[in-house]
């Protein structure tokens, strides 16, 4: 049997992949027949050979190769082979973190394998999957600040799991607030989100560009570098407006990071301008979500647009 686990959510595929080797080593308590394999320099003779060792316990071996995409001596000789591997009572799971080659093997796994992709948790589907993390942690969340955490963090599960767990230590059984998320969690606003924020207010449309595309090359997700700009431009728009009252700025209610980063850039823009950029923004983010301009797209006509 095969198995296929993939996706650029690797906490998701990893908790996954956990839950599959912890089952196999319930049922079949040796533990000798259970070999993981960093498959990047893996020859197919190889997994061909430990495929013929009888087992011992007449127990089924489960063989976890990882990183298999960019080995493409194996994949061909797999491919070549495959009728024999599907024969076999044994189990194979591959697992790729990150995207993923849509070549001829992976058609293959696809077709045969038992397969399930982990796509980035966005919208209400992140919001449900960190109050279940809440819930396995036996803490409850306010939803501005699971808002709120998810504004500060973005989708990384494996920093979102980790702050989860820091608040529930924290309020021991109570309720997690916004406040205890602006006491406790940094922002995760990046450096080179503020340099293209920066980089718009200076007028230099190509470093912007230059800045977010090295985001896109990294894999970061375009929705998610969306929301940084619009979250970022919102609370510019808010200390500009209680600097233009002469109110103090923890009126804002913002964490006192992004306060002073914001206040920054503030100096840079009229408060007209920030109106009409922010004016800007939410007309991108109706078109985005009416499905009338992909996310990418958006992103590099706001920018050449403001």
């Amino acid at each position: 049997m095969l198995i296929f686990l993939y996706g650029q959510d690797t906490y998701r595929s990893r908790e996954k992949l956990n839950e599959i080797v912890e089952h196999y080593k319930k049922t079949h308590q040796s533990g000798l027949n259970l070999r993981y394999f960093d498959a990047k320099n893996l020859s197919f003779q190889e997994l061909k050979d430990e495929l013929q060792i009888v087992p011992m316990f007449q127990e089924k071996k489960l063989f976890v190769l990882a990183d298999i995409a960019s080995n493409q001596e194996f994949k061909e000789s797999f491919m070549k082979n495959s009728k024999k591997i599907l024969d076999s009572d044994n189990v194979i799971l591959f697992y790729e973190g990150g995207e993923v080659k849509k070549d001829s093997f992976f058609n293959l796994l696809k077709k045969q394998a038992k397969t399930q992709a982990f796509e980035v948790l966005a919208g209400q589907k992140l919001k449900k999957w960190l109050a279940k993390e809440c819930e396995k942690h036996q803490a409850s969340i306010d939803p501005q600040a699971l808002n709120r955490l998810i504004e500060y963090v973005g989708n990384d599960l494996w920093q979102l799991s980790n702050e989860v767990q820091k608040l529930a230590a924290f309020k021991k059984g109570k309720e997690i607030t916004v406040k205890d998320v602006m006491l406790l969690v940094k922002p995760k606003i990046e450096t080179d989100i503020f340099k293209t924020i920066d980089a718009i207010a200076l007028k230099n449309k190509k470093q912007a560009l230059n800045l977010l595309h090295k985001h896109l090359e990294k894999g970061d997700n375009p929705l998610y570098l969306f929301s940084m700009i619009n979250f970022q431009f919102r609370n510019i728009l808010c200390i500009k407006d209680l600097m233009e009252k002469g109110k103090p700025l923890a009126r804002s209610g913002l964490h006192p990071f992004v306060v002073r980063k914001s206040y920054q850039q503030a100096q840079r823009f009229s408060f007209d301008e920030l109106k009409k950029i922010y004016q800007k923004i939410f007309q991108v983010d109706y078109n985005i979500k009416t499905g009338k301009v992909e996310a990418q797209t958006a992103l590099d006509l706001l920018i050449a647009e403001l």
